[in-house]
């Protein structure tokens, strides 16, 4: 029995390493001396008779057997984490770093109200969120989730929707009273329509119809939130969902234009590395889907 929970113990470090990314940052995390970790990797791969990790003066990389080792590992290393959790009355009352890597915009304008909510219904939560556009690896990286909008390109991670926002045309009242308002969606390519690239197509919905209409900048914005402040500077038309551009509507620096008309909904996702989540992630999810779901 003892010899069974300090190999699952040594699993849990081969995991810890894995992370981490070497044998220093997992003894920062785990509060164990960089020596000790490697000694008990090593006696790890000896019991196993394989290598694990190739490792060189700077880093290590896994094996090919490392790989499906630490695969297999961090699926048992959760599954008993969350047992424990469960057995330690945790779902009521969850606890601990919920890792969030969030859109930056979205989470400026939108999440962050509702992730203080979240904050006050669970004081045993502490948070660590990372505000980034790229696509961080839930797989090697230590997020418990990410959120991010639109179509997904990795089918190897748990998707959970959260939410469709459907995008609307906006523009400022200055804007409008500069060019004149679109008096249909054929209009806006004599307008100046702030997106992505300087010139491509925004598909508008008018219930099942749709229609690609070709539009141009002189701008090209990679930040909704620049988008957004540019648009209320009487620079343009935006396409945006309500809830990016509400805080400027209710202000009356935006004001949507061509209201029968929309863009495709873009889908809101809570991405996980696995199904087995601990409870603080699992209540994040849960009460994310419930915000972003309800009217209003």
């Amino acid at each position: 029995m003892e010899q069974s929970v300090e190999y699952l113990n040594d699993m849990a470090l081969f995991v810890e390493v894995v992370k981490a990314k070497g044998f220093r940052g997992a003894g920062e995390v785990l509060g164990i001396p960089n020596s000790t970790i490697s000694r008990r990797i090593a006696a790890l791969e000896k019991s196993i008779g394989l290598r694990l990790l190739h490792r060189t003066t700077r880093k290590i990389e896994l094996t090919e057997a490392g790989q499906i080792y630490f695969e297999r590992c961090k699926r048992i290393i959760d599954e008993a984490r969350l047992a424990h959790e469960q057995l330690g009355g945790m779902l009521a009352q969850p606890t601990g770093v919920l890792r969030a890597s969030l859109p930056v915009d979205f989470a400026q304008t939108y999440l962050a109200p509702l992730i203080a909510e979240f904050a006050q219904h669970y004081p045993g939560i502490t948070f660590d969120l990372d505000l980034t556009p790229r696509r961080v690896d839930l797989v090697s990286e230590p997020y418990d989730v990410a959120i991010r909008m639109g179509e997904l390109a990795d089918s190897q991670l748990i998707a959970r929707q959260l939410a469709l926002l459907t995008p609307k045309l906006y523009a400022s009242p200055g804007y409008l009273a500069q060019h004149g308002e679109p008096a249909d969606p054929a209009s806006l390519a004599q307008h100046s329509c702030l997106g992505l690239v300087k010139s491509s197509t925004w598909t508008l919905l008018d219930g099942e119809q749709g229609v690609p209409i070709a539009v141009s900048s002189r701008f090209a914005i990679n930040s909704v939130g620049l988008m957004r402040r540019m648009a209320t500077l009487d620079m343009g038309i935006i396409l945006l969902p309500d809830e990016i551009v509400a805080d400027d509507v209710a202000a009356g620096r935006l004001q949507r234009i061509l209201p029968q008309w929309h863009g495709k909904p873009t889908p809101v996702y809570a991405l996980t590395e696995t199904r087995l989540v601990p409870a603080k992630t699992q209540r994040f999810i849960e009460f994310l889907r419930e915000r972003l779901a309800a009217p209003g």
